[in-house]
């Protein structure tokens, strides 16, 4: 399995208040704006009674690891972005796969898929696949899905890691 970290927030120790931790899986077009996915990522939370301090991390396609609306959404919301190749994700089962998304990024499901390979062994996905609203019926450029879960540190150390504060082209394997 390969992942990209892309934050150097801690992902094994992070929980809240109500103990509950939670990955989101974000699938993304190229460009999307970082307001509309931290816009979907709050829908998602709110829908399942959680809010942004139960989130231990997001995940998504390496394609889409350097994606900045992904990254200021990590960074806003301090956790790594946690990348996944099409492969990994393509072996993971879940309940919406895509053909669209099989088509461009050569997986069934990317927002399912990374959520769930994020929350490590003992995962369970809590919201399906959700489609963002971007205004003006402009198109859906992101989708989000919420698993229940952290990844462990062996999954933290199997990531490859990108700073996001100082230089987000900056890569470093770890």
């Amino acid at each position: 399995m390969s992942g990209r970290d892309v934050s150097d927030g801690d992902v094994s120790g992070r929980a809240s208040a109500a103990g509950r931790r939670v990955t989101i899986g974000v699938g993304a077009c190229q460009g999307v704006p970082p307001g509309e996915v931290l816009e979907l990522v709050r829908d998602v939370l709110a829908g399942a009674g959680l809010t942004e301090r139960d989130v231990t991390a997001l995940a998504t396609v390496t394609a889409r690891a350097q994606e900045p609306g992904l990254l200021a959404v990590a960074e806003r919301l301090t956790v790594p972005l946690l990348a996944y190749d099409a492969t990994a994700l393509a072996r993971v089962q879940v309940p919406h796969p895509s053909d669209f998304s099989r088509t461009a990024l050569g997986t069934p499901s990317v927002a399912e898929a990374a959520a769930l390979l994020a929350a490590g062994a003992d995962r369970m996905l809590l919201t399906p696949k959700t489609k963002s609203r971007p205004p003006h019926g402009a198109p859906v450029r992101a989708t989000a899905a919420l698993a229940l879960g952290a990844p462990d540190a062996r999954r933290a150390a199997d990531a490859r890691r990108t700073e996001t504060s100082a230089d987000p082209h900056h890569t470093e394997t770890s």
